[in-house]
């Protein structure tokens, strides 16, 4: 009796610890001093990919980190985890192959050229516009006590007869795998925003009421292995007006307004719990 109230003691407090640690985080930093975290970052020429750390800034929950590219596609990149914790401070995007293969995460997912995971692009009436060239493109990081946030301000962008400044803001939250994805136009006309869902040729897909899922394998070169894995935007229909498949990707093509807000959300196999197809679309339909 006395080593069972002990060993339910230690559990009891081990629960506190991890109650009251930390479980969102940010990365921000320039990979010619990576000891120095950095909460804005500005550039006129829009780029920043190949002198920025992890291509972009860089947000993370137990489950997943995400981040935005600092370049032309502005896109949103995924890093999977196999267990619950925060990693990006060590792993800084790529950890080594013996790191994943004792239990770390990997940047499984895919991009190329499209708006991968929930990132944000325009819609002309015509066509998708990327948001660039611009005059200037922020990125800033921000921490709170439950939730982690970073943004990016591309300023500058053509679109239509006009140019315009818009923000796409991501924060990821404690306890919660699904991340916010909002977009804003900082000018007084409204906008059509684009986003979606990636996809590659073996992947099965599930449009769901108010999501659209995937679920497969990316053909990934930079992890130790390559493993399945699902990604899901969760999103009003009533905020559309249209959904494109282009081969490459699943896009959402907004109403006019000048703000968008949707849900983003990934698993893997690797996982404990969220580890198929079929227990991903399920977690899906009950939210």
């Amino acid at each position: 009796m006395k080593y069972l109230l002990i060993i339910n003691t230690l559990l009891l407090i081990t629960a506190n610890i991890w109650a009251q640690s930390p479980k969102t985080d940010v990365s921000l930093f320039m990979r010619a001093d990576s000891t120095k975290y950095l909460s804005e970052v500005s550039e006129k020429t829009g780029d920043l990919y190949k002198t920025i750390g992890h291509h972009g800034p860089a947000v993370e929950n137990q489950w997943l980190a995400l981040r935005m590219y600092f370049d032309h596609k502005a896109a949103i990149d995924v890093y999977n985890k196999a267990k619950p914790g925060l990693e990006l401070k060590q792993a800084r995007w790529y950890p080594k192959p013996q790191e994943q293969k004792n239990g770390w995460g990997a940047d499984y997912y895919k991009v190329g050229s499209t708006v991968g995971l929930g990132g944000i692009r325009l819609w002309d009436g015509e066509k998708v516009v990327k948001l660039d060239p611009v005059s200037m493109r922020t990125a800033r990081v921000k921490s709170e006590p439950e939730s982690a946030s970073m943004e990016m301000i591309s300023e500058g962008v053509q679109y239509k007869n006009t140019k315009v400044d818009i923000l796409v803001r991501v924060t990821v939250y404690n306890d919660c795998r699904e991340a916010k994805v909002e977009a804003i136009s900082l000018t007084d006309e409204p906008v059509q925003f684009v986003t979606g869902v990636n996809y590659h040729s073996n992947h099965s897909q599930q449009i769901g009421v108010g999501y659209i899922a995937t679920w497969g394998l990316h053909p990934e070169d930079v992890a130790a292995e390559i493993i399945s894995l699902g990604a899901a935007i969760i999103y009003n229909p009533n905020d559309f007006i249209d959904r494109i498949d282009d081969g490459k990707q699943h896009l959402l093509i907004s109403k006019p307004t000048k703000m968008l807000q949707t849900r983003i959300t990934s698993a893997c196999e690797r996982e404990k719990e969220i580890n198929t197809f079929k227990k991903f679309v399920d977690y899906l339909d009950k939210l």
